[in-house]
């Protein structure tokens, strides 16, 4: 019987923050407020924080001794530098550290400050502690060694490099290489047409790349937070291709980039987008149903679709519907949602609707936030304190293309986090449609990420059992995007699976069994079962009513 996975140390700070945080924004105002708290609180407690200096104070004299034994995690990438054991400075600074850090831990624990006080608490400490790490510095040895090693250069670079993020990117590292790819020339490459387009999205339909394809075509519906190109990147990791490969005649929806003319584009906007979007689907097809495939938010304006359709009694064109990542239950137990209280979510309601949109930039730099040591200060080290160049990576180039949300939209998503409209029957309308997902009867597929702290697995499992209909879970060892981009041939893939699907997540993972390799192949042979009989290809995309417009990626991919 296996234990419900926890994440390691090196990913602690993941755990305080998940996709509401994005959403939601954290204000400075309330992190002050955290650290007034924590100031007040050590006049409130003296003999508490002189006992825990004390202790402090004895920790550092065995470090200074030799005589301490505290270690880093071996999987904290921060200090893998032989020098961090081996030399007898770096090993007593980084003791030194790791002792404070675990001291102000153990203050705050053993303080008499209420539990969200206290976690709270935790959570600003860990941004601090981290930042104050000694590998951020230019005594890292990685830098001194790079500084001699390149006569002093790498300090210039590295200044450069500071000065062009503080210019072009908000302060923030740089984590890609934005020269190293082009849509449409290097990503995005797999061929294909636009049929559709209308003021929200256009539909692309990709060219068959087999003898035979499924009746019922699979229409792709990406997250509006992010362009549709995570599914078509480099071609060992396309989902396009291996969809097309395997006969299914396949769709995507590449959604515009709003600004501040679409501020009163909201979910309901985006539901009629994607069932005009269907309709094409079905005349190109000659299907009278479409399988769809949703990621993340787009998996919620699926389930809304659905919905929506039930209460017009048109459920019939869906076919069945596959659940990447996404949050229907948006029950999401997280330290940082203790600052998203009403005066917070209204600030960030008001603030949207002034600009028109939520820049992506600001949703950007709380996803970083979520894992400092891996997607700030680990970029920090690189490009500052080495002077390197951020790497040529294009699952990072994807994640750095922002897009914008209307604010509409983003309204919508902040009372979905408030008050968990899909999780009641009737809570939410689309369209002036109540929707009730438990009358969604159409068979449906979920993806969790393990180690996902954007979505978490636990809340994505409560999501699939809103659903009515056939529903089959599968939770693989892996993040948010990695869920998702997991073809066959990883062998480091593998997840997990139990037909049973109880009420608790935990117990559904202590009988779950786990299989080797990527869940690719489990899933295209569901959806097979669900896609009709193959019939011989056709070349030719689009049809009368639905002419090609232009080439794949489109227009609405490229736009800023």
């Amino acid at each position: 019987m296996r234990e419900k996975p926890q994440s390691d140390s090196v990913h602690a700070q993941a755990d305080f923050m998940n996709a509401q945080n994005a959403i939601v924004g954290l204000r400075g105002k309330d992190l002050l407020s955290t650290m007034r708290l924590l100031a007040l609180q050590g006049v409130r407690q003296p003999l508490h924080s002189a006992r825990h200096l004390a202790a402090l104070g004895k920790q550092m004299g065995k470090v200074l001794l030799g005589d301490s034994e505290l270690q880093p995690n071996p999987q904290d990438a921060r200090f893998q530098d032989p020098s961090w054991r081996l030399n007898p400075v770096y090993r007593r600074t980084l003791q030194g550290y790791l002792a404070w850090q675990k001291q102000l831990q153990a203050w705050i624990d053993e303080s008499n400050l209420d539990q969200d006080d206290r976690t709270r608490s935790r959570f600003l400490l860990s941004l601090l502690t981290d930042a104050m790490s000694p590998s951020n510095s230019l005594a890292n040895p990685l830098a001194v060694k790079e500084l001699f090693n390149t006569g002093g250069m790498s300090l210039v670079k590295g200044a450069r490099h500071l000065l062009d993020d503080l210019r072009h990117n908000g302060g923030m590292p740089s984590q890609v290489d934005k020269t190293a790819f082009e849509v449409g020339r290097n990503i995005a490459t797999t061929p294909g047409a636009v049929v559709f387009r209308n003021e929200v999205l256009e539909l692309i339909q990709y060219k068959p790349l087999g003898e035979y394809l499924h009746a019922k075509p699979l229409l792709v519906v990406p997250p509006q937070i992010n362009k549709f190109y995570i599914f078509d990147l480099s071609p060992e990791k396309s989902f396009v291709q291996y969809a097309l490969k395997n006969n299914i005649q396949l769709f995507m929806i590449s959604w515009r980039n709003p600004d501040a003319r679409h501020r009163e584009w909201g979910l309901s906007t985006y539901v009629k987008a994607v069932d005009e979007a269907i309709e094409a689907c079905r005349s190109i097809s000659g299907s009278r149903s479409v399988n769809l495939m949703g990621a993340c938010s787009g998996g919620l304006t699926m389930a809304a679709l659905q919905g929506h359709l039930q209460a017009r009694r048109q459920l019939r064109k869906i076919a069945s519907a596959t659940y990447l990542v996404s949050l229907l239950d948006s029950q999401v137990e997280s330290p940082a949602a203790l600052f998203a209280d009403e005066q917070t979510l209204e600030t960030s309601k008001r603030r949207s609707y002034q600009q028109g949109v939520l820049d992506g930039r600001d949703m950007a730099r709380v996803f970083a936030w979520m894992r400092p040591n891996d997607l700030v200060w680990n970029y920090w080290v690189n490009n500052y304190l080495l002077g390197k160049q951020p790497p040529a990576f294009d699952i990072l180039y994807w994640n750095n293309d922002n897009t914008r949300l209307p604010a509409a939209l983003h309204g919508d998503f902040l009372d979905f986090f408030k008050h968990n409209p899909l999780n009641r029957p009737g809570a939410m309308e689309v369209n002036g449609t109540p929707i009730d997902l438990q009358k969604v009867a159409v068979d449906s597929f979920h993806v969790a990420g393990i180690t996902d702290h954007i979505t978490p697995w636990d809340s994505v499992y409560r999501s699939a059992l809103l659903m009515g209909g056939d529903k089959r879970f599968v939770l693989s060892n892996s993040g948010h995007i990695q869920a998702i981009l997991n073809p066959p041939g990883n062998p480091k893939a593998c997840f997990f699976e139990n037909g049973k699907l109880s009420s608790d997540p935990r117990a559904w993972y202590y009988d779950a069994q786990r299989h080797d390799g990527s869940w690719w192949p489990m899933w295209l042979e569901w959806l097979q079962e669900r896609s009709g009989e193959r019939r011989t290809v056709s070349l030719e995309l689009g049809n009368a009513e639905y002419p090609p417009m232009e080439a794949a990626p489109g227009t609405y991919v490229h736009i800023r």
